[in-house]
Formats: C-alpha cells, sequence, structure tokens
C-alpha cells in the first residue's frame, strides 16, 4: 500500500501490472447475526472471505476496501472491533483496510473489495481441470456449518465451543493457495457456498465431471458429536458447508500433493459433480434461498 486512507483515493503497488479482484456483500440477519457473533468476528469473517477467494487465484492480497452501512445507534465499541477484526485478519496476509465508505442504513451492510497481485504467475482459475486429474482439499470442511446448526438449534456449549467459532470466524488456510499454483493446480476455488455446488463451478466451467470419494473426508469428533446433537449426517455439512472458505483444486495425476492438502476425488470425462454412493450430489447455498 503506497497511499492509504486519508485522501479521496487510495494508491496500490501492482508490481505484477495486472490486479486480481474480489468483492462480497454481507448482511445483517442474512450472512451474520450480531446476537451471534462480536463486531470483532464479524470483521474477521468479513475480511476473510474476500482474501481467500484472492488466494484461490493463486495471487497474493495487497488490499481491502470496505463500504458500511450502519443503523443511527451503533455503538463506537462495535465499530472499533470491527476495525480490529478487519485489521487481525488483512495482518495474516500482509495486506490492510485501504479506504472505503461508510452510510446509514436500516441494518449492518458490509461491501468488501479484495485486490491481489499474482506475482508474475498465471491465475488459477476454474476452467483448467482435465479428465485424469486427482481432486483435493485444504482445510477444513463442515465446521462452519456444524456451528450454524448448533446456533439455529440453541445448542450452545463449550463442548461445541470449536464449532461455534469456525461460524463465527473462518479460518481459510491462505497461503495453501499460492503453493497450489505453485504446484501447478489446473484450477481451484474458494469453497465459499459447499464443496459439491463450487466444484460444480469447476466442472462446468472445465466441461468436466468430478467424481467425490466419501472416504475422502473423516468425520471429527467435534462434527459426529454436533450431527448427533442436533439429528443431522455430518457427512452433509462437509459436502454442502461452506464457510470454511477451504480451498478445493485440480491437480496433474503425477503431482505428490504435500499436508494440508489431501485427495477426496479425481476429474472424469462427463459433467457435473457425482459422490460414490450417492444417487444424487447434494446442492449448497442458494443467495436466494435459504
Amino acid at each position: 500500500m503506497l497511499l492509504g486512507p486519508g485522501d479521496d483515493a487510495a494508491v496500490l503497488a501492482a508490481p505484477d501490472r495486472r490486479v486480481v479482484v474480489t468483492t462480497d456483500l454481507l448482511l445483517e440477519g442474512r450472512h451474520f447475526r450480531r446476537d451471534w457473533s462480536s463486531g470483532y468476528e464479524i470483521g474477521r469473517k468479513a475480511a476473510a472471505q474476500n482474501l481467500s477467494d484472492i488466494m484461490a487465484m493463486g495471487a497474493t492480497p495487497t488490499g481491502l476496501f470496505v463500504g458500511l452501512g450502519m443503523p443511527a445507534d451503533t455503538t463506537v465499541e462495535w465499530l472499533d472491533a470491527l476495525s480490529d477484526g478487519f485489521r487481525d485478519e488483512c495482518a495474516l496476509v500482509g495486506a490492510g483496510v485501504a479506504g472505503g465508505d461508510i452510510a446509514k442504513s436500516d441494518t449492518i451492510v458490509l461491501g468488501v473489495t479484495a485486490l491481489g497481485d499474482l506475482g508474475g504467475i498465471a491465475p488459477v482459475t476454474r476452467s483448467g481441470a482435465s479428465p485424469g486429474d486427482q481432486v483435493a482439499v485444504a482445510g477444513r470442511l463442515g465446521h462452519a456449518a456444524a456451528g450454524l446448526a448448533l446456533l439455529s438449534a440453541g445448542a450452545v456449549s463449550d463442548a461445541f465451543a470449536e464449532l461455534l467459532l469456525a461460524h463465527r470466524r473462518p479460518e481459510p488456510p491462505y497461503e495453501q493457495g499460492p503453493r497450489a499454483a505453485a504446484l501447478r493446480a489446473t484450477a481451484m476455488v474458494d469453497v465459499s457456498d459447499g464443496l459439491v455446488q463450487d466444484l460444480g463451478h469447476v466442472a462446468a466451467a472445465s466441461g468436466v465431471a468430478v467424481i467425490l470419494d466419501p472416504g475422502g473426508f473423516p468425520v471429527s469428533a467435534p462434527l459426529a458429536d454436533a450431527a448427533r446433537q442436533v439429528g443431522a449426517d455430518p457427512l452433509d455439512w462437509i459436502l454442502t458447508g461452506g464457510d470454511d472458505h477451504a480451498l478445493a483444486a485440480a491437480f496433474p495425476p503425477e503431482v505428490r500433493l504435500p499436508p494440508p492438502w489431501r485427495v477426496v476425488g479425481a476429474v472424469a470425462a462427463g459433467h457435473g459433480v457425482q459422490v460414490k454412493g450417492r444417487a444424487e450430489a447434494p446442492g449448497g447455498w442458494d443467495h436466494f434461498r435459504g
């Protein structure tokens, strides 16, 4: 960041001469609840989902811009906590908030735009997967969805603290985006709306099918316990829960993937996403339903 907040516009360095850009909108009551999450956690989450999109292209984030709509009675303490959340999440990747705008609104509205730099490499898009590629994921899956289910059921206890925090504040595997690019990933996507749904975007863009093996998704003890608590199938959370912001990517079959990447399936001729042993792949988050 060459010039930050304080002028009419910020100035960011663009060493690669290409700029990667992504944007997200978060609405109170739709994407977060202030009675479930603190201002600090909302700031972390809003930053994380945008920074993860930049990393999913194989790029390095350079800055965030935040548009904020808020009621007139929003407290200074809440705003300070929100700002601290943005600051701390950006610090994980060496970026910062370069500017933004505020306006009065009936509820909290956050519009976040992130910029990134490719450092001379080609972007990893959704359209490069080929039959024979292996499909792998990095990062946790299903934890945020489990946390949301627990909050919705009123099952809030210290026994589920890890899952509740996962919903409130995701932990994307940031460094694995550029690392996947270095490992010659042919396609990559941030898992924001559910693994099946987001890999469906890869399948459609690449003109291929993605076959997932349920055996590649071990169910942790916290997930199993939470599923019993609310009467759910933990595999459904893993396949359709997206707010963990894991990364999913396709790699050439000869690439030996280091941890934390784990192979969960393969690319084949055809179309769509199939889960072995299931007649129909489950869906994911729909922004106009649910």
